[in-house]
């Protein structure tokens, strides 16, 4: 995918400037731009240079396992979702009264699936937020 054309020529980059610099200055600023969002070590310089505010990213580790739970819930929900489109869409395609009350009741059985991964989902947010609240 291309990148998008500036319109204010002012904007537009187009003198390269080449410095050297040790070792260790360039693993400094490898380091900021990891934790900020800068995309380049070159962005970094230039936010630098013009005295413009770079913005560092925190990521706080002990939120990864319950990232993760989320996102597992979230997939099974999901997958729920889809087979209750599915027996939906049966029902709704079925042609007698006995097909439709089977798919009925099957779609019933997966909407009580559905009910312990939002309890889950709702304790694991609910703690997330004493979390949050905690902070400020």
């Amino acid at each position: 995918m291309p990148r998008k054309k500036i319109k204010d020529q002012e904007q537009v980059l187009t003198n390269p400037i080449v410095i050297r610099v040790t070792l260790n200055e360039f693993n400094k600023l490898e380091k900021v731009r990891k934790e900020s969002d800068c995309r380049s070590i070159g962005e970094v310089v230039r936010k630098m240079l013009s005295k413009q505010r770079v913005t560092y990213l925190h990521r706080d580790i002990s939120m990864n396992g319950p990232m993760e739970e989320l996102a597992l819930i979230r997939k099974e929900i999901k997958a729920i979702g889809i087979n209750i489109n599915q027996q939906t869409h049966r029902f709704h395609t079925s042609q007698n009264e006995a097909e439709r009350a089977f798919f009925a009741l099957k779609t019933a059985s997966v909407y009580k699936q559905m009910e312990p991964k939002l309890e889950h989902l709702l304790s694991i947010v609910s703690k997330l937020a004493e979390k949050w609240l905690q902070g400020s």
